[in-house]
């Protein structure tokens, strides 16, 4: 059994991010990233604390760019078109989950697709689906360039997915299918009957519903790759934080059985940092060829 170290596969993609960035800083381009937080929610800003601080060591500047919590959707909307039109600003991330009154939908349809580095505008989306050039999102292309640095078997393999959202599920089951991977894909969530079922067919099996040790020992065939995506915090009165961060797989009987298997934290976290800077870089490389 293989414990994927993310961190080392992520430091590559950053150093990689780096090099493009000096490139680009020498003929008078610098990648540049607006980051928006509105409100004040302990995780977020743990987020975007990370994000701004891999963006300096990659020589990338960022725009900080905090709110209240109490800010209007047309204030927010005003905010995102004045950046679209700033040209020196490559790349726009608003930090989710907004505040409840403001339309998540709305906020990233006003993103130009051109600056869409999440890769959630229905552009990027489309471009996705139909196997064109555009923004892919961040967690599930960090997924697939972990499967790709290992040389692990995508071709031919049942990849089954533990979570249907927007962000992680559906987008990587596009890219499991597209004709350079060739998995054949089962997408579980919470309308599946007998779980364990399905998840015990996948040669690759990533979980990413949001629920703690979800995914127990005997729900994993022997030799499975297993990619976890949760991050959980679970109360632990003996961590210094109050809490320790759990994934959607139960890792120690798991570990067991797994062929590869990524630990949380450390194993896919680091990576979407990592290809948010990639997505960074080609924005800043696409205005450079305009």
């Amino acid at each position: 059994m293989t414990i994927i170290d993310g961190k080392t596969i992520a430091r590559a993609v950053r150093e990689d991010a780096k090099k493009r960035t000096e490139t680009l800083r020498a003929q008078g381009v610098v990648p540049c990233l607006a980051v928006i937080l509105a409100g004040e929610d302990p995780a977020s800003v743990s987020y975007v604390t990370a994000k701004e601080k891999a963006l300096a060591e990659a020589g990338m500047a960022s725009r900080d760019i905090r709110l209240s919590a109490g800010i209007s959707e047309a204030e927010l909307l005003s905010l995102i078109i004045s950046l679209n039109e700033d040209a020196a600003v490559h790349g726009i991330l608003v930090q989710l989950p907004l505040p409840k009154h403001v339309r998540e939908g709305r906020v990233i349809d006003a993103i130009s697709p051109k600056k869409d580095v999440d890769g959630f505008h229905p552009v990027s989306v489309g471009n996705m689906v139909l196997g064109k050039d555009g923004f892919l999102p961040c967690t599930p292309n960090g997924i697939m360039r972990l499967l790709r640095a290992l040389d692990i078997p995508v071709n031919g393999a049942h990849a089954v997915i533990v979570g249907r959202s927007n962000l992680v599920g559906r987008p990587l089951s596009i890219l499991l299918t597209r004709k350079d991977s060739n998995a054949t894909v089962t997408m579980c969530h919470t309308g599946t009957t007998n779980l364990a079922y399905h998840t015990r067919q996948a040669d690759i099996l990533i979980a990413a519903a949001g629920k703690a040790g979800l995914i127990t020992g005997d729900m994993v065939k022997e030799g499975a790759v297993v990619i976890d995506v949760g991050v959980n915090r679970v109360s632990d009165i003996s961590a210094k934080k109050g809490y320790r961060l759990r994934g959607d797989v139960d890792f120690e009987p798991v570990s067991q059985k797994a062929s590869f298997i990524t630990p949380v934290p450390g194993g896919v976290g680091p990576m979407t940092i990592a290809m948010l800077l990639q997505n960074v870089a080609d924005a800043a490389e696409k205005t450079r060829d305009a």
